[in-house]
Order: structure tokens, then C-alpha cells, then sequence
């Protein structure tokens, strides 16, 4: 019931604080902030909810 769903959110979740974090160990200092926001900030609190 649901279960693909939330894996999947999860999913994206980590992908993109993995793509934050690679940017921001190459000195990305532009979109390394951005995805960790999006990430922390959105896409881990919908993955909880949901």
C-alpha cells in the first residue's frame, strides 16, 4: 500500500543530498546549498509524511 511510493520519495531524497554534498566537496558553492535546502528542507519532510 503505498510502499514503491515512499521508497521512491526516499529515494530522490538521498540522490539529491548525495548531488548537494559531491557539489559541495568540489567547492560548488552555487547549487551544493540549494539541493541540501531542497533536500532537507522539502524532500526529507515529504518522505516522512508521506
Amino acid at each position: 500500500m503505498g510502499g514503491g511510493k515512499s521508497a521512491l520519495k526516499w529515494g530522490v531524497a538521498a540522490a539529491v543530498l548525495a548531488i548537494g554534498y559531491a557539489d559541495l566537496a568540489r567547492g560548488g558553492m552555487t547549487l551544493a546549498p540549494i539541493f541540501l535546502v531542497v533536500g532537507y528542507a522539502v524532500l526529507v519532510p515529504v518522505a516522512i509524511l508521506s
